[in-house]
């Protein structure tokens, strides 16, 4: 399922006149029986959904008070996510003769007494929100709305925004219904709504209510989910300016290509936008090479530390987390068992509260190598929201690639990836319509459509150039280390990153320093290893200096790395 939460408003949505009717209480148990979770999201006072609600043991949680009260009616447990107005507020309120009623932390008045509490919060300095709410007036706290309850709603359940479907129909409803993945007014709401929601039903209140049920139970919205572009992912952008997007449900990735070709840059750019619209992701990384990637992602795992599958799975638990699995600490002939382990509970997981939104498997080969025998009985053959990077598709099971929904070939000869790709699964390719190799594109083909494949422009994660940064100042290059050998190999003395080239570098012999300078090691990793054309050539010049002393080099060459790769903090 994809949908497995209902959050909904009360009166004018779930209710008419105060009461729930009983056709809609019967759908609103039809859809507990289907497996979902059901939160009220009303702006009343607790004490007025007690009175007039005839069981609210049907909701997971009420959220009160237009967001400030959370209430689980099965442990009678109530959370303040504010505190009341303050008395001098209050006492002003009072002395002017103002009607209000005041709740645990909201406090209400009807049209046309908003100007009042306008002037009184003017007069007083205070810092409240007016919200309105048809004929009502509702303050608040700063930073409490129906959005924020139902986020607090959510987490509890393990839940986020993107496995819920919201409905509603007035004015206060807004901020939750743009959050939800879907959102929904009934025939009766406000024109706004009725202009701004993704669904609007046929039919008003708690007949609208059960018909957006009915749906739910039925399809899982799946007549409205495919057209939420709003939700959809940018890949690339292709010739026309327009960017190339993949929907951010129900789909699989293959990204494909030689080393270095741009792989991870492509798919930095798709794990950032992922994160930017708040879907949790979680990458297996057996190279190390995401642990800098973004600020967002939190590594579990490194050389030392093999990382186990319980405390992965208790780090996803959080919908707001997204981990990157470090495999490094994982021998490579062990890896597929662990992913043969892992996969099930994330499954488990995505079952239970649909998560995570998306999986990477970068080096997906390690993890799913063509040989292994144990792959049908640990990865039974559906993935979903899945992405799968290698360098050689035919390295993958044909039953695996079978399910990619899109595949996108990076590097000089997108064709010969495709064809390997189209000769393991059958679907046919035609390397004549095949767009032609260009720097800094990538060629994305939907094998399921009747369309050529289209080249697009690589999106990089806007913290592309830090994540490398951090990769060859801090991280572990591993084969493309340098070695500080001297001649006639005395020594080998392994720097696999820029901050430990330059502490060796201050140490190492005149001789030895001199040797890899005047054979043009220096430039060379700099040039191919490290990719910085800049350092390389600024490195080379130096070298071809004359009347240098060779402190003067080193000094030189240290201080270009310093003022190159100088992380902030």
């Amino acid at each position: 399922m994809r949908y497995l939460a209902l959050a909904a408003d009360y009166d004018g949505t779930l209710a008419t006149e105060e009461r729930l009717n009983t056709e809609t209480m019967a759908a609103l148990r039809r859809l507990r029986a289907s497996g979902r979770r059901i939160i009220l999201v009303t702006g009343r006072r607790l004490a007025d959904i007690n009175r007039v609600c005839p069981d609210c043991e049907l909701f997971d949680f009420i959220v009160a008070e237009n967001g400030a009260l959370i209430y689980n009616p099965r442990s009678r447990q109530e959370t303040l996510l504010a505190g009341p107005p303050p008395t001098v507020f209050i006492e002003h309120l009072e002395k002017s003769n103002i009607p209000f009623e005041r709740g645990r932390i909201i406090l209400e008045t009807t049209l046309p007494f908003h100007t009042h509490i306008l002037q009184a919060i003017q007069k007083l300095g205070l810092e409240l929100l007016i919200i309105f709410n048809k004929g009502s007036v509702m303050v608040l706290p700063p930073g409490i709305n129906k959005a924020t309850g139902l986020d607090y709603a959510l987490r509890e359940l393990g839940l986020s925004f993107h496995e819920a479907v919201g409905i509603g129909d007035a004015e206060n409803d807004h901020s939750f219904l743009e959050r939800c993945e879907c959102s929904a007014a009934v025939a009766n709401a406000v024109p706004k709504l009725l202009e701004e929601t993704d669904i609007v039903m046929r039919n008003e209140a708690g007949r609208g209510v059960v018909e957006l049920i009915d749906e739910l139970v039925d399809n899982d919205l799946s007549r409205v989910s495919i057209n939420l572009e709003k939700h959809f992912i940018a890949v690339g952008q292709g010739d026309d300016g327009k960017n190339v997007t993949i929907p951010p449900y129900g789909i699989n990735v293959l990204i494909a290509g030689p080393s270095a070709s741009g792989k991870s840059t492509i798919t930095s750019g798709i794990m950032e936008r992922l994160m930017h619209q708040a879907y949790q992701i979680c990458v297996v990384d057996p190279e190390g090479d995401y642990g800098m990637s973004s600020k967002n992602l939190i590594t579990l795992g490194h050389q030392r530390h093999a990382v186990e599958v319980g405390e992965a799975m208790a780090i996803l638990e959080d919908p707001k987390i997204n981990l990157n699995v470090n495999l490094l600490g994982w021998p490579l002939s062990d890896r597929p068992a662990f992913f043969g382990e892992f996969f099930p509970g994330v499954r488990s997981l995505r079952t239970r509260a649909g998560r995570p939104h998306w999986i990477i498997l970068d080096e997906a080969h390690h993890m799913l190598p063509k040989e292994w025998g144990h792959l049908q009985e640990a990865l039974p053959w559906k993935l979903g929201e899945t992405i799968l990077v290698t360098v050689h598709p035919g390295q993958l099971p044909g039953g695996i690639l079978s399910l990619m929904d899109i595949v996108i070939a990076v590097g000089p000869q997108p064709e010969k990836t495709l064809g390997e790709f189209s000769s393991a699964t059958g679907l046919v390719f035609n390397s004549i319509s095949c767009p032609a190799h260009r720097k800094g594109y990538a060629v994305v083909w939907f094998p399921r459509r009747k369309e050529p494949p289209v080249s697009v422009r690589i999106i990089p994660a806007s913290g592309e150039h830090l994540r490398h940064r951090r990769k060859y100042a801090e991280g572990d290059m591993r084969h493309s280390s340098f070695y500080f050998r001297g001649p006639n190999g005395r020594h080998n003395l392994k720097t696999q990153n820029l901050v430990i080239f330059s502490v060796i570098a201050q140490g190492i012999d005149e001789e030895t320093w001199l040797y890899h300078l005047y054979q043009g090691d220096y430039t060379r990793w700099f040039r191919e290893s490290i990719k910085d054309p800049y350092l390389a050539d600024q490195t080379e010049r130096i070298q071809q200096r004359k009347g240098l002393k060779p402190e003067e080099t080193r000094k030189l060459i240290l201080n270009l790395i310093e003022a190159r790769y100088t992380l902030p903090e």
